[in-house]
């Protein structure tokens, strides 16, 4: 058999395994969603094996979604680590057979202390299901791979259960992509959701100048604030509009005699702006089209919160 023929094999394997997962989700998922949305303590995660190694993503990808999480081996637990597990948190234990020795020890203890399970088993009768609070079939037909032994489309059946389990219980809860650069703060990603006016020049640092200041001010101020460019802001704090060292240029080359004019002899109406609560990377879009270097944030009613630069996106390193 070619080589590549094996790999294509084992992957249609897996992918055959997630799709039956489809089906199964019911009123079951739905429970276990809401045992998880209402925990008020964490949700501790327990695997045995191939089964832990899959459980310890899981407890990461729920913990970085805005779900207190943590891993618990189960075989630690059962020799004093069970200390971890609190009044108020939920297990979900992991095992393709639901009979693993370790895992129903650990049930024996949670029934004890009275903590909730919630498993992922390929066997809807086994110890584990039969006592957990709610339990979701992650069967397979059979493994990847023509021995059938080694863990493979089980393993990603209960992984890809993990992920709609998290997903689920994001949207459950709200979990916007501002909570998730707070829980991502470096790497692109977290680069990618920072926030316009997380970045902007705001106050004291923002140019700008009345309508009818006059371009003496007006140039003073592009220099000060050295963003070449300055906001014309209207009387009520709205935006009129700006003038950029561009703007300079063109006046200068009509024949216009700054030394008599105001900014709104010379400004560009209507701008391009952006919104206070959009992302970085929205606004590098922007600039980017529009092939201009700077935007003005604007807020609710087109007021002025400042200005974004081009060179502040570079720092970012969005690029």
């Amino acid at each position: 058999m070619v080589i590549r023929e094996i790999g294509r094999q084992v992957l249609e394997s897996e992918a055959e395994a997630i799709r039956d997962l489809i089906p199964r989700l019911g009123a079951s998922f739905d429970a276990a969603v809401a045992a998880l949305a209402a925990c008020r303590g964490r949700v501790v995660v327990s695997g045995m094996g191939k089964s832990g190694l899959i459980g310890a993503k899981i407890a990461a990808t729920l913990a970085s979604t805005g779900t207190p999480a943590n891993f618990l081996h189960p075989a630690e637990a059962i020799h004093g680590d069970i200390g971890m597990v609190t009044q108020g948190d939920v297990v979900l234990g992991i095992s393709s057979s639901g009979e693993t020795e370790e895992m129903c020890r650990l049930v024996e203890l949670l029934k004890r202390l009275g903590i909730p399970m919630i498993s992922l088993t390929g066997n809807l009768e086994s110890t584990m299901a039969r006592h957990s609070l709610v339990s979701l079939d992650v069967g397979v037909a059979h493994e990847a791979g023509p021995m059938g032994l080694v863990p493979t489309s089980s393993t990603t059946a209960a992984l890809a259960m993990g992920d709609a389990l998290a997903v689920a219980l994001l949207e459950t809860k709200g979990f916007t992509s501002r909570d998730f650069a707070l829980f991502h703060p470096g790497g692109r990603l977290g680069r990618e959701i920072l926030l316009v006016e997380e970045l902007m020049h705001a106050r004291e640092n923002c140019p700008r100048v009345e309508r009818n200041a006059t371009m003496l001010e007006a140039i003073r101020e592009i220099s000060a604030k050295k963003l070449g460019m300055t906001c014309v802001e209207a009387s009520d704090g709205t935006l009129a509009g700006i003038i950029t060292d561009g703007d300079l240029r063109r006046c200068l080359g009509s024949g216009m005699d700054l030394s008599s004019c105001t900014a709104t002899d010379c400004m560009t109406a209507n701008p391009v702006t952006i919104s206070v609560g959009e992302t970085a990377a929205r606004a590098l879009n922007l600039l980017e089209t529009r092939k201009i270097t700077s935007l003005v944030v604007v807020s609710t009613g087109r007021r002025i919160a400042g200005v974004l630069h081009l060179h502040d996106l570079w720092r970012t390193q969005l690029f």
